[in-house]
């Protein structure tokens, strides 16, 4: 019964910003990393920026100094503050967690998808 869900896409404009969240729910033992990735028409899935449970981030160099992730681990969600937007960033985005539900077995489960859209 693992649940991830995303929440915050939108329609901005070229330099707005979008504030996407991601939270995991379920039989959950632990979460290994959770990340954010996109998928723009004809394009293949791409990372965008990854935290571990311990804090390390790291992130596509087309959006470094633009995008930042943060966790929240009380609340198992992940965020991804987006700034000074482009049109070449609109993809649909998904969110993956890399959670253990099973003894020492880790596992990747993936939300549905929320549609960023950045008008010129």
């Amino acid at each position: 019964q693992v649940q991830v869900v995303e929440s915050g896409g939108g329609l901005v404009q070229a330099g707005g910003s979008l504030r996407l969240s991601c939270a995991a729910s379920g039989n959950i033992l632990s979460i290994n990393a959770m990340g954010w990735y996109r998928q723009a028409p004809g394009k293949q899935r791409e990372l965008v920026a990854r935290i571990s449970s311990g804090g390390d981030t790291n992130y596509a160099d087309s959006v470094k100094g633009r995008f930042t992730i943060s966790r929240d681990n009380a609340k198992n969600t992940v965020y991804l503050q987006m700034n000074s937007l482009k049109p070449e960033d609109t993809a649909v985005y998904y969110c993956r967690a890399t959670l253990r539900v099973v003894a020492q077995i880790s596992h990747d489960y993936w939300g549905q998808g929320t549609q960023v859209t950045v008008s010129s």
